[in-house]
């Protein structure tokens, strides 16, 4: 499969033209310089063509932070087949452009200069100014009014052999203008931009930022059925994919740990806090199953919430919504914060499997071991069920062992146990600690069974469901700890009565 590198100096459109070709607001877009930071991958249909597309950094210089992007995003663009270098036509010719092009050339790849920001007719005229660059391969575009873009597809679609055509069926072909047509129906990012600043502050989906949200999380667990599940049919989830979302506030080395994963460069990092914006995503076969980890973007309290960071943090809430496990990483060598435990809020909300991962462990007081083992259990105690690792993300220390307690985690998280041998244990249990009454009504459990996973759900089929009292419902939770392993995993129950659905 080719790869297509979109690589260019900071705010020339790059993203933008990213988010037309896969027709999703994928990657997040401003008019702030350096808002992309790592390369993003996605499979995109180039007309009726396959195709790696990437999205990189700005080609900048001046900090360690600008230094390593434009590393990175240079070194996408040597190991792509085909490389869009993306200028705005509103300014002048730039000679670090045409020196980065010329060098880009000698590589023997397809290179094309896409002169962006061409709006009207009348701008068509600056369009010669480029011709400097000395490329046939020239496109005037307008990403934002999405003007002319039909000569770049078919530019691109032309360096993509047809071994890659995803449609066997001649008849299934779409045509070019058709591919484009749907591009076109996609908002401007200005209409999209516009949209978000209406929406209400305080309606962004971080709930967890206000100072009492968490006060009595671990007490409510009836708020485990807020959503009403229903009962259904058991089915089996693709067990051997698990979707790993690597969350924590700002530099507790997220971005290391995922390159640390990975065994490679991946992602930014450096000493500056928040260089991570974009959530970014890469797999890697272990063991026969698939590890997608999601790097997100570091969380600050509400207050400290600035500019591009509110959409990063919007789709950090949607990466954990659709993650099985998460690992929230803490800074072992600090003391923890009021705001990690919010951080680690959103596991419990979200009900995923979980890893708490202490980093930074070779600067750490490692003499003082238990306690800040004990520090972290009191802190986090409504993530009693998560298992804890030291680990070096810096200097790989341990990180070798994470992989597999993902697994075994994972396994856990899927597992389905029979109603048989759910309601031995329930049996024992209530044997040994009666139900108690509610307002001397007899309260009595008939029987229970799983009916999901992933995380695994109880059904407990009663005469009255609301007198499950929320301390009996723990206690039924330890019992079946005890008796299964539930390590890394929340265990959820929902009480109803004979043929409630």
């Amino acid at each position: 499969m080719k790869k297509i590198a979109i690589i260019g100096r900071p705010n020339v459109g790059k993203s933008s033209l990213f988010n037309r070709l896969v027709k999703k607001r994928d990657a997040i877009t401003s008019e702030q310089a350096g808002t992309t930071r790592d390369v993003k991958r996605r499979h995109v249909t180039i007309i009726n063509k396959e195709a790696l597309l990437l999205d990189t950094g700005g080609l900048d210089k001046g900090c360690e932070l600008f230094d390593k992007i434009k590393e990175m995003s240079l070194k996408a663009a040597y190991q792509a087949d085909i490389i869009l270098y993306m200028v705005n036509g509103k300014g002048i010719p730039e000679d670090e452009d045409k020196k980065l092009f010329y060098e880009l050339q000698t590589l023997g790849k397809d290179v094309a200069l896409v002169v962006n920001k061409i709006d009207n007719d009348k701008m068509k005229e600056k369009l010669w100014d480029f011709y400097e660059f000395g490329t046939d391969a020239i496109f005037g575009i307008s990403v934002a009014h999405n003007r002319h873009t039909v000569e770049l597809l078919d530019w691109i679609a032309s360096k993509i052999p047809d071994s890659d055509i995803i449609k066997e069926d001649a008849e299934e072909v779409e045509d070019a203008e058709d591919e484009i047509a749907v591009i076109r129906e996609d908002l401007s990012d200005e209409d999209f931009f516009e949209n978000i600043e209406d929406q209400d502050e305080e309606d962004d989906g971080f709930t967890y930022w206000d100072e009492d949200e968490m006060d009595g999380i671990i007490d409510d667990e009836n708020s485990i059925f807020a959503q009403n599940d229903k009962i259904k049919e058991f089915n089996e989830e693709d067990v051997n994919h698990i979707k790993i979302s690597i969350i924590g506030r700002t530099n507790v080395g997220k971005s290391s740990l995922l390159n640390a994963l990975l065994g490679e460069e991946r992602s930014v990092v450096s000493s500056v806090a928040g260089t991570t914006i974009d959530p970014i995503d890469e797999s890697i076969d272990y063991k026969g199953k698939q590890l997608t980890f999601v790097d997100t973007a570091g969380l600050r309290r509400r207050g400290k919430i600035i500019g591009i960071e509110k959409f990063a943090l919007m789709r950090t809430t949607e990466m954990l919504d659709n993650s099985n496990m998460a690992l929230v990483v803490l800074d072992a060598s600090e003391p923890f914060l009021d705001l990690d435990e919010k951080i680690a809020g959103l596991v419990d909300s979200n009900r995923l499997a979980c890893i708490i991962v202490l980093n930074k462990w070779d600067i750490s007081k490692r003499d003082e071991h238990d306690k800040i083992i004990q520090s972290v259990r009191d802190r986090f105690k409504f993530l009693a069920y998560a298992p804890i690792i030291t680990l070096s993300a810096k200097s790989h220390q341990r990180v070798d062992k994470l992989n597999d307690m993902i697994l075994e985690i994972n396994k856990n998280y899927s597992q389905r146990i029979t109603t048989s041998q759910l309601n031995a244990v329930m049996d024992k249990a209530m044997r040994r600690h009666q139900l108690p009454s509610m307002h001397g009504q007899v309260i009595r459990i008939y029987y229970a069974t799983q009916y999901e996973t992933r995380p695994p759900k109880i059904a407990i089929v009663m005469n009255k469901p609301n007198g499950l009292h929320f301390t009996y419902r723990r206690y039924l939770t330890n019992k079946l700890r005890e008796a299964f392993n539930f390590t890394g995993t929340p265990l959820l129950f929902k009480a109803k009565k004979r043929g409630e659905k």
